[in-house]
Formats: structure tokens, sequence, C-alpha cells
């Protein structure tokens, strides 16, 4: 038997039978600043095999151009500095529920123009946030979260995927349980609506204990499916379980620790799940480090 390796992909030879495997890759959250173009450098530079970025301010205001010149420029720079997951993190003021018509429907048009932003330059997922129910019941607000999303989705033929992120349970916001985003997604029924983006901190926060391994497993499973995971956040957590809280700590250095992530990893690594950190960047590149260690 013959083994050969790669970053991306693993080739055993035996009797002439070729088995490929893919790797699941690792990356963190990047800056823009002075264009999307200078992502890619920035993510190679602390040990990116893949990146998430907003292509937009995510507190407001008008997006900026994405031009031609600005767009193949970036998948140049993706592609030689081989990265090769792409994925938007959509501005944090998206609100579906909204009980304000005015910022439903900018919810609407902003999530639209990202997966049509997103396909541009190559990206893989776009990825965002539900909103909070407010006024509105939790059934209510299910039930007008997927009446946005199917307005969002309506008619998009882009490349990119959307994703929805588990939260972490403060208040009313919308998604922190997968048996509701699991409801949503079905409700929606759209091809491009692939699935979440499964943050360890956010779960954590509302519930899901990592430290039982097998029985979380067994309750996201019976709740949304494992394969319905396309993505993971691998933030740690600094506030304990079921806290209802976003705290994110770096990876080993929280509530959840090191042997839980070591078992995430493994699932990330078994099922060709991409690992996002968007931890604070004064150690992130440990924290990459950190997780391709794990990854061996």
């Amino acid at each position: 038997m013959y083994f050969v390796s790669s970053l991306w992909y693993f080739v055993f030879i035996q009797d002439t039978k070729y088995f490929i495997l893919n790797t699941m890759l690792i990356g963190c959250h990047v800056s823009i600043a002075g264009g999307i173009q200078n992502a890619p450098e920035r993510a190679h530079l602390l040990g990116c095999e893949a990146m998430q970025i907003f292509t937009r301010s995510p507190q407001g205001g008008k997006a900026p151009a994405l031009t031609n010149e600005a767009c193949e420029d970036f998948k140049l720079q993706t592609k030689n500095y081989k990265l090769k997951t792409i994925v938007v993190h959509t501005p944090y003021y998206i609100n579906f529920a909204s009980a304000n018509n005015r910022i439903r429907y900018g919810s609407v048009s902003v999530v639209r123009d990202e997966l049509e932003r997103a396909s541009l330059i190559g990206s893989k997922y776009v990825m965002t946030h539900l909103g909070s129910a407010g006024e509105l019941s939790e059934k209510e607000a299910i039930e007008k979260t997927i009446e946005m999303l199917k307005k969002t989705l309506d008619g998009y033929a882009g490349s990119a995927e959307l994703l929805i992120e588990n939260s972490a349970g403060s208040g009313k916001i919308i998604g922190d349980s997968l048996s509701e985003i699991a409801e949503i997604i079905r409700g929606v029924n759209h091809p491009k609506l692939v699935g979440i983006c499964l943050d360890t901190q956010h779960s954590f926060a509302s519930g899901y204990d990592w430290h039982d391994f097998e029985n979380t497993l067994q309750k996201i499973d019976s709740e949304i499916g494992l394969p319905k995971i396309k993505l993971i956040h691998a933030n740690d957590s600094l506030v304990e379980f079921n806290s209802k809280k976003d705290r994110h700590a770096h990876i080993g250095q929280g509530q959840i620790g090191l042997d839980a992530f070591q078992k995430i990893v493994s699932l990330a690594k078994e099922k060709n799940i991409d690992m996002i950190c968007e931890t604070e960047h004064d150690q992130v590149k440990e924290d990459i480090e950190t997780l391709k260690k794990l990854r061996k």
C-alpha cells in the first residue's frame, strides 16, 4: 500500500484502486480593511486554510461596490494562498421577525444582496443569524422568519449557499434550539438553504453540553440531523454551560476545554466539516494551530 498526502486530500493505492478522502479545513474570521482583496494575505499569515469575512460593515451603512477587478483580484489571491473555503457572514442587524416592516424587509434585501455578492467572489456559504422575536410569540416569530427567508431566496440562482447560525439563547433570540432551526429550514424548503453553521460556544450556552459528547451528538442528530451541519464556528466559552450568554474564549481556555474540542475536531474531520474561529485576534493564530494539532 502506498500513501500520498497533501493538505487537501489523502490517496490510498491498493490493487490499483484509489480512495480519496477530503480533509476538513481550519481558519478564522478575517478583516477586509482596505478592500476584500487584502483579506486572503491576512488569512494566510494567520495560518488559515479557510476564512470568513464580512463584505460590508457589520454595523450598518452602504455596502462598498464589488467591481469586477476587485472580485477577480480576490479570487486570484484566494487561489495564490490556497484558501479553499470562503464564508461570508451577514451583518449583525439582521432581524427577520421584527415588528418593524423596514427592518424586516431591509433584512431580506441585505441577505439577498450578500448571497449575490458572495457568488461574485466565489464564496461557498453565506452565514446569517435570524434575529429576535421581540413583540411576537415564538410561533409567530418562526412563521415570520420562514416568510422572510422565502422572500430572500425567491428567484435566487447564485452559487453561494445559505446557512443559519445557532444562537446562544439570550432573551427572545431566534435559533438557540436546533429543532427550531430545523422547523424553519423545512418551512422555507429551498435548495439554497442547505443547513446550519454550528457555533460551539452558542450551543454550549444554550444547553448542548459538549462534555457529554455522545448524548449531545444524539440530541443534535434527533433535532436537526448531523448532515445539516455544514460549518462549525470553533469557539470556547467564557461562560458556564446553559448560561444563555454569547461570550467566546480561546480554544482550551474556556468552559468547553481541550478534551471536548478533541472530540469536536474528530467529528469535523470524520464528516468533512470546515472549522472557523471567531476568537480575539491577539491569539487566534494560536487557536488555529491548536485545532490543527487536534486534527492530527
